[in-house]
């Protein structure tokens, strides 16, 4: 990755901090950042914002690289099937991640010697109080926490324990490794925060080989410090996490110290970005899956339309900063309107259509007229619509007693149809028994093709196809999913 950086692309305070790093030789003049998602669901446009900053971050400094690295410490919420898709959303959005993807249970071996080191350094301890108990112990936010009962036992004893954990020899819950830090301390993850849990389950990656799983809270620095990450880049709901990350990068010493800067994650109106709430959604058949077109996942915005440009295009618009926003809708959906009018090729289509007679047009008549593809871009090219005696309009393009401000068709009234003649509407027929529409009927003025009629009123212009000569379509519409 060697681009050069995109002069359209704000210079936020991450780039700002790389651009201090360089300049001040920090990390040997090395830009590497990760991309680092857990593989318990599938990504959404939170993490294309993430996906932009990390993979942009990279590409922007000559030499950068990105790696994709999934941080696979929990099994029994992870499955290949997430993996698959994550992989397939960072390639569709048009990123590619450096080498080959990494896995943090590639370390597993590095991680647990650095565990042992800790025990031995006195900077952990095997705890065996219950979840319950543990809570129980941490305290509040106003009261510190208390000592767990076997925060003091041995180090040869702590150690002893721990390798049996490894072994398989004890229950899930029964024990856990805890580092030994300050249970009076104002930020409760540094209250002796869990280092491995027992969990007697298999891994998509290490299959048998662990019983022991460590915390994504330590697992997550040293991966990082493995692979040699100069920025950690994340969201701000990790900055009260920063002080473990750097205890255990301290404690452990690796080669590599790599820097954790937080911003602010995206927050978009109707939408809910939780994986495990759009997990139940799925789950539950409230949708019909995680690429259901109304889901704000990747591969949901994928089958709905959205192209990758459009995407990257919202990411760059909002920006990143350090304080929260939410971001409405609408931004995200100018983003793809703007993408596709330069990218898509126009034709008439009608939803809910609405019957016009053009009384002046004989029945065996057909018109053959030339509509451009693209009305500002002649390379689109052109094709040819029909314009048959009985056509279809939107029926919302008509008012029989229209509101004020209304303009497009009423009765007496005239409307443009796009690339096409003027008509005017002079008879409303409808059905005696029910009182509703059955047709309108209208004049074509044939001398109106390209111009406007001199000394008349045309109200806007109109939507229409041939009724004897469109074809049907299948037209799915839909809505935000979330109030």
């Amino acid at each position: 990755m060697t681009e050069q950086a995109n002069p359209n692309q704000p210079v936020d305070f991450i780039r700002q901090i790389v651009a201090d790093n360089l300049k001040n030789g920090v990390n040997d003049g090395q830009v590497v950042t990760r991309f680092p998602p857990e593989p318990n669901g599938y990504l959404h446009i939170g993490h294309a914002k993430s996906i932009c900053l990390n993979f942009g971050i990279a590409q922007e400094n000559a030499g950068g690289r990105c790696h994709l690295r999934y941080d696979d410490t929990n099994p029994l919420k992870e499955d290949m099937e997430y993996i698959n898709s994550i992989e397939e959303d960072v390639r569709w959005l048009g990123f590619q991640w450096y080498d080959r993807p990494y896995f943090a249970s590639e370390y597993f071996e590095q991680l647990y010697q650095w565990a042992e080191g800790l025990i031995k350094g006195g900077k952990a301890f095997v705890c065996q109080l219950s979840a319950e108990e543990m809570r129980a112990y941490r305290g509040t936010l106003t009261e510190p926490g208390r000592h767990s009962p076997y925060r003091d036992r041995p180090m040869e004893e702590s150690l002893d324990l721990f390798r049996r954990m490894r072994k398989g020899e004890f229950a899930e819950g029964s024990h856990v490794l805890r580092a030994k830090i300050d249970m009076a301390s104002p930020n409760i993850n540094m209250r002796d925060p869990i280092l491995y849990r027992i969990r007697h389950t298999s891994h998509h990656q290490t299959g048998d080989a662990w019983c022991i799983y460590p915390t994504y809270d330590y697992a997550h620095p040293l991966s990082d410090a493995i692979e040699g990450i100069t920025h950690s880049l994340c969201t701000l709901e990790f900055e009260d996490h920063r002080p473990f990350y750097d205890w255990v990068l301290e404690q452990t010493q690796p080669k590599y110290r790599p820097r954790q800067i937080e911003f602010a994650r995206l927050q978009l109106e109707n939408t809910v970005m939780s994986k495990r709430k759009l997990n139940e959604l799925v789950r539950t058949g409230a949708v019909a899956g995680w690429d259901d077109p109304r889901m704000p996942t990747i591969a949901g915005m994928r089958r709905r339309g959205y192209s990758p440009a459009a995407i990257r295009e919202f990411c760059r618009r909002i920006g990143i900063a350090r304080s929260d926003n939410r971001v409405e809708m609408a931004l995200l959906e100018d983003c793809v309107r703007d993408d596709l009018d330069r990218s898509s090729r126009r034709v008439l289509a009608v939803l809910r259509p609405l019957k016009v007679i053009l009384d002046n047009v004989a029945e065996d008549q057909t018109i053959q007229l030339e509509a451009a593809y693209h009305p500002k871009d002649a390379g689109f090219g052109s094709r040819t619509v029909s314009l048959t005696r009985e056509i279809w309009i939107e029926q919302e393009d008509f008012q029989e007693v229209p509101q004020p401000g209304f303009k497009r068709l009423i009765p007496g009234g005239e409307v443009r149809l796009r690339h096409a003649y003027v008509i005017r509407c002079h008879r409303v027929e409808k059905d005696p028994a029910t009182g509703e529409i059955i047709a309108l009927h209208a004049t074509c003025d044939l001398d109106t093709l390209g111009k406007n009629p001199e000394g008349r009123k045309v109200s806007g212009v109109i939507h229409w196809v041939s009724a004897s000569r469109a074809m049907g379509v299948e037209v799915r519409l839909y809505d935000r999913l979330f109030s």
